[in-house]
């Protein structure tokens, strides 16, 4: 909350204290930051008089880093040491470079901590040190703007990011010596500027597609209140795409097999980039292409050859729309506006095609690069204290189911994905095995019912347990999510209060498209991963019975059974093994009664023992008082 000031009697009241705040719309392609000057959103410039800064930086031999314009102007010259598109391999791992264009553009050191680093003159560089340096000099731009210090920024991310994505976000941040208040999804922020704007209520789905990213939200709209009902998208999708898509159709029609030099490539690139900017407003274009230094290709481009190129990569993202609604529960006739957001939806065939997909003209009236920010900067101001009587209310979710692993490699979801954010959820779990003092816990994140096909994010250990029997000690798992949708996850003994907790920080290595695939598959192999998780289950069960009769067996075996008994169990017990390996269920759970039923006796006569040695010698109400004492406990 903001401080007021109190004037001495006499005086005129002192004004308010601003605390100045931005936000920032961290992008592939560009990227922008904003604040709010006297209750109006603004978009800032920088020294160039550019309010879209590019999000490309130039390391020099002598240590310096240039960002933005000037830097990208080194493309051509010095493409190995300008890197742009970083944010593509934010929280991402080595192994993602595979079949990725940034692999064929520049070279990586795949060693440094799991993270692909760009090898540059000035020294290995991951993704969280480009970004770092973009936001260094956005938050240049912003101090000058405003005059002074900033008490912090809103930082805008891909609705789809993932754990490991917006962590490494933050740390970007942290680098640049910013202060996050909060990071807020894509089209939520697009929402809020745009609903701000026009005092809407209603449910509106947000289609934002930029350079890297593809992100699809469905919002519901009330008096301040933006809450996501569902998200979905691809994190590796974006006009990037269509670029490289246009590169092979000039390939194509140049004649031309392969672009091996670095700078002809970039080259290409560009020439792309205009062309499709050009296209968007005219339906041929001239192009005069330099393509290597050696050889040119004159000659003309058309909309329609455009649109055959990117066509696979726009219907690619329409499955996330109609997943999104399927989520969300509502039909397109229940939306009452469809917002376009994102530099690529300037393109003719992706308004053309959502417009169809929707069933209703889509809205171009904002301008699609600049939304985002504006979103960001309102939500910036408010979480500042300047505007402490404000209404507003985000309600983001989660874009992917969170768990445990159980026994058998099964996946336990905890927080459902699309749960409304911040969430604390908890759940109890107990022990395996008897006398068990500590407990490894296994966090994973996806859609599927087995932990091998989840995604692991992190592993923590609680000891100190107090030793009992199976199934006696009872452990509370508490999932918290925050507002940005980072995870901290703890574990407490209920018995003796021992506490383990772990800020789930996961190693940087979610694949591209991992987040589409984790729920097409969840989908696709619904009935498949039910009767794998139903076998897995038996197979638990069988070993709980085999542990349990086998730590029986151990202990007092040889005073309950004669030698033909102790046969005919040790036979069951075999029997159950050998189903357990099978992968019929009905075998398993056939066994494992069969085993129950032969030993029956056998747990009949040390339950009796038991008994009898307890009241050995005892009166028995002394008997009955200790029976009660057990039972409050």
């Amino acid at each position: 909350m903001a401080l007021l000031q109190i004037s001495e009697p006499g005086q005129a009241p002192a004004p308010h204290q601003r605390r100045d705040a931005v936000g920032i719309d961290l992008g592939t392609t560009n990227s922008l930051v904003a604040t709010v000057r006297s209750g109006t959103p603004t978009v800032l410039q920088n020294d160039a008089g550019q309010s879209a800064i590019p999000s490309v930086v130039h390391y020099a031999q002598d240590g310096s880093v240039t960002v933005g314009q000037e830097a990208q102007e080194q493309a051509i010259v010095d493409p190995l040491n300008t890197i742009r598109s970083a944010k593509r391999l934010m929280g991402k791992g080595s192994a993602d470079l595979e079949g990725t264009w940034l692999a064929g553009h520049y070279e990586f050191d795949t060693t440094v901590n799991a993270m692909p680093a760009f090898v540059t003159q000035a020294g290995n560089k991951t993704a969280i040190d480009v970004s770092s340096a973009i936001l260094q000099t956005l938050k240049d731009v912003a101090t000058r703007s405003v005059g002074g210090d900033l008490v912090g920024a809103v930082i805008t991310v891909p609705a789809y990011f993932d754990d490991a994505q917006r962590q490494a976000t933050k740390d970007a941040a942290t680098l640049a010596g910013l202060s996050v208040l909060r990071l807020i999804n894509e089209p939520t922020a697009a929402a809020v500027a745009y609903g701000l704007d026009r005092d809407e209520s209603g449910t509106v789905v947000v289609y934002d597609l930029g350079g890297g990213t593809f992100d699809i939200s469905v919002l519901k709209m009330q008096k301040g209140l933006f809450e996501v009902l569902a998200t979905a998208g691809d994190t590796a999708l974006g006009g990037d795409d269509f670029d490289e898509a246009l590169v092979a159709l000039l390939c194509e029609q140049a004649g031309v097999s392969d672009i091996e030099d670095r700078g002809s490539q970039r080259r290409a690139l560009q020439q792309a980039r205009a062309i499709k900017e050009a296209l968007s407003a005219d339906d041929t274009v001239a192009v005069d292409w330099d393509i290597d230094g050696n050889q040119s290709w004159q000659g003309n481009i058309t909309r329609e050859q455009l649109n055959q190129a990117i066509l696979p990569l726009v219907k690619k993202t329409l499955s996330p729309c109609r997943r999104v609604l399927r989520d969300a529960d509502i039909e397109k006739s229940e939306l009452s506006a469809v917002v376009m957001v994102g530099g690529s939806t300037r393109v003719p065939l992706v308004r053309d095609s959502v417009s169809e997909f929707f069933e209703q003209a889509v809205l171009t009236d904002i301008d699609p690069d600049q939304v985002v920010a504006i979103g960001a900067a309102i939500q910036a101001d408010m979480l500042a204290g300047n505007k402490p009587d404000t209404d507003l209310l985000l309600l983001d979710v989660i874009p992917l189911s969170l768990g445990l692993e159980t026994m058998g490699g099964l996946a336990e979801k905890i927080v459902p994905r699309n749960t409304t954010i911040p969430i604390a959820r908890a759940q109890e779990f107990t022990t395996y095995k008897d006398g068990q003092t500590a407990l490894a816990l296994h966090v994973v994140q996806g859609e599927r019912e087995l932990v091998a096909d989840c995604r692991s994010l992190a592993r923590f250990e609680l000891t100190g347990i107090p030793p009992r029997v199976a199934g006696a000690v009872r452990i509370q798992v508490l999932f918290q999510v925050d507002a940005d949708g980072l995870l901290t996850v703890s574990a407490m003994e209920k018995e003796s209060g021992v506490l383990a907790s772990i800020d789930v920080k996961p190693s940087y290595g979610l694949s591209d498209g991992d987040i589409e695939t984790m729920l097409k598959d969840s989908m696709d192999y619904a009935a498949d991963d039910m009767q794998k998780r139903l076998l897995q289950e038996q197979r638990v069960d069988a070993e709980r019975v085999l542990e349990a009769i086998s730590s029986a067996l151990a202990a007092d075996g040889d005073d309950h059974l004669s030698s033909e008994e102790r046969d005919a169990i040790d036979s069951k017990i075999d029997a159950v093994k050998a189903s357990a390996k099978g992968e019929d269920i009905d075998a398993i759970k056939s066994a494992v009664e069969q085993l129950e039923k032969g030993s029956a006796d056998f747990v009949e006569r040390r339950m009796n023992a038991s008994v009898k040695q307890l009241m050995a010698g005892q009166h028995v109400d002394a008997v009955a008082a200790q029976l009660e004492e057990s039972e409050d406990s």
